[in-house]
């Protein structure tokens, strides 16, 4: 039912289902928290994804690596990277690996900004040089969509199978690309 209510849209419906189904339910483990957050994340509601978050956290409620991307798409987007900044700390402190949605979230709200250069401090908090893995729910995308850097790091990889890739790389080829475009761009 829920990914009826993603795919047409309507999340506000969403979060109104899920209340309706119950939250505390034990046996579908985070999966009907983090469709909660998605519904405000997807409606860029901020204040009402950092509140409920903090009142499923105080509940009980442990987040995982889709918790964390919800919120990080959502930051991302909305340009809040202080926000950002702090999810990926809180991530660190509960000692849950960034993936490559993470990744992902960090360069665009970064590339978007203009502010490129200044990706390694954040960067060198999240260990760049391992190989990149997406561990992030599907239903996250159908309702966010993925960024930039994801959909041409899937690329990347896609057309060079047989390396070993790093986000470090990936970073690095992206940044290349995405100069070359402002560049061609600038130049007319």
């Amino acid at each position: 039912m829920a990914f009826a209510y993603i795919r047409k849209r309507k999340f506000y419906r969403l979060g109104e289902f899920l209340r309706d189904v119950g939250l505390g339910r034990k046996n579908v483990g985070n999966l009907l928290w983090n469709l909660l957050l998605l519904s405000y994340a997807a409606n860029f509601k901020m204040k009402s994804l950092q509140r409920e978050f903090l009142q499923m956290v105080d509940a009980g409620f442990n987040p995982d690596l889709t918790t964390f991307n919800i919120r990080a798409l959502a930051f991302s987007r909305m340009d809040l990277l202080w926000d950002l900044h702090l999810s990926l700390e809180h991530m660190k402190h509960m000692n849950i690996e960034p993936d490559l949605v993470t990744y992902g979230c960090v360069v665009d709200a970064y590339v978007d900004r203009r502010l490129g250069r200044n990706l390694e401090f954040i960067l060198s908090k999240m260990n760049p040089d391992q190989p990149p893995v997406s561990l992030t729910d599907s239903f996250v995308f159908e309702a966010l969509g993925k960024g930039d850097f994801h959909m041409s790091s899937e690329a990347f990889m896609q057309f060079r199978k047989q390396k070993k890739w790093t986000y470090r790389e990936l970073i690095s080829l992206y940044l290349k690309k995405h100069h070359r475009r402002n560049q061609v761009f600038w130049n007319y």
